[in-house]
């Protein structure tokens, strides 16, 4: 079982202390950057007033790509299972020989 670990994110010039297990803690804290970074690009990009709209800008962002790769994964998944059907129609053909 994985032991609990305390950490503190900064995200939005706001602390965050959080318990999570110890194999959690290197993708929290990659994501924590990415979120920084995204926050600093919009910041630069556009002329956003308030932290608020910047995190729902980031929020948007990331549930798009998301929502992205699981709509390239099912596309993904729909071929290969297609070729899984003709390859196992190839062999019952070559089995029946």
């Amino acid at each position: 079982m994985d032991e609990k670990l305390k950490i503190k994110l900064s995200i939005a010039d706001r602390v965050y202390p959080l318990t999570v297990n110890m194999s959690q803690e290197e993708g929290l804290r990659s994501a924590a950057r990415k979120i920084e970074v995204m926050i600093k690009q919009f910041e630069e990009s556009y002329a956003v007033r308030d932290k608020q709209d910047v995190l729902a800008m980031c929020a948007l962002q990331f549930a798009s790509q998301l929502e992205q790769k699981q709509l390239d994964n099912a596309i993904d998944g729909t071929e290969t299972l297609q070729r899984l059907s003709e390859i196992n129609e190839m062999l019952a053909e070559y089995l029946n020989r």
